[in-house]
């Protein structure tokens, strides 16, 4: 027996469909660019790649948002899991992935064919992720943790190189080999994507990094942690923002790999 949607939480949906709004946005200033010949050194072109990314950033934002309305009006129901899941595949899968070809001018015209496979993989791994998260999803859950990279934060570290970008190719940065550093970023740029994309539909666990800032007490080396990381951010976006988000990809493959030398080495000791 089919079920009739009766009654819609109007402002987390609101807040829901801004998030795709800006991911339809996204898209539409990274199609702006357009660099058949490879080079990447056209400031409207930088410029958009940078705007696209930080419209991705906002989506986080409407994400969550949406959900903390949701939960604080009590009125989270399946078609705002449905709409938000959506909504997500737009502007953390689709999004990122065409801004992935948008802003490696250099290794799309290297390798057209291979960043287009790349970015649909990406896109395919966010949908996967999506529709685990929705089904496992449990209203009594804790949510201070994360099976798997989350999809917005797989987000934000592809959308945090548009903003790297920027920084490099405008004409008064004072960084010593920042167009070979460009150059570098866009060879490694796709596989990292690659990287993601694994994550994400992985079983590592990752930390509900709001959920468990705001939630209960921290100590006074937590508090100093994040007030140097917004200092950072503030003064030195450009690179702090990717530095930032890449760290937190990084986190889950890092801890899996010292919890496996940990117990490795205390198994090795158990047996003298």
């Amino acid at each position: 027996m089919s079920r009739v949607m009766r009654t819609v939480a109007v402002f987390p949906a609101l807040l829901t469909l801004g998030n795709l709004v800006c991911g339809f946005f996204a898209i539409v200033v990274a199609s702006r660019v357009d660099r058949p010949d490879g080079v990447a050194t056209d400031l409207a072109d930088t410029t958009n790649v940078m705007f696209s990314g930080w419209l991705i950033f906002l989506g986080m934002v409407f994400d969550a948002l949406d959900g903390y309305v949701a939960r604080l009006s009590r009125s989270s129901s399946d078609f705002g899991a449905q709409l938000d899941s959506l909504c997500d595949l737009v502007t953390f899968g689709v999004a990122p992935a065409f801004l992935l070809v948008k802003m490696c001018p250099r290794f799309a015209y290297m390798n057209q064919h291979a960043i287009w496979v790349i970015a649909a993989a990406y896109a395919v791994c966010v949908a996967l992720r999506l529709a685990r998260f929705t089904l496992e999803s449990d209203e009594n859950d804790d949510h201070m943790h994360f099976s798997g990279l989350p999809s917005p934060a797989g987000a934000a570290a592809i959308a945090s190189f548009a903003i790297m970008f920027f920084t490099l190719r405008k004409d008064d940065n004072p960084l010593m080999y920042a167009e070979q550093i460009d150059v570098a970023l866009q060879t490694i740029l796709p596989f990292f994507a690659l990287l993601v994309a694994v994550l994400m539909v992985s079983r590592m666990p990752y930390p509900h990094l709001v959920n468990q800032i705001v939630r209960g007490q921290r100590s006074f080396a937590h508090v100093v942690a994040v007030v140097f990381t917004l200092v950072a951010i503030m003064i030195i976006r450009g690179y702090a923002v990717p530095l930032v988000c890449c760290s937190f990809v990084l986190l889950g493959p890092a801890r899996y790999a010292w919890q496996r030398y940990v117990e490795h080495r205390e198994r090795k000791e158990s047996l003298f």
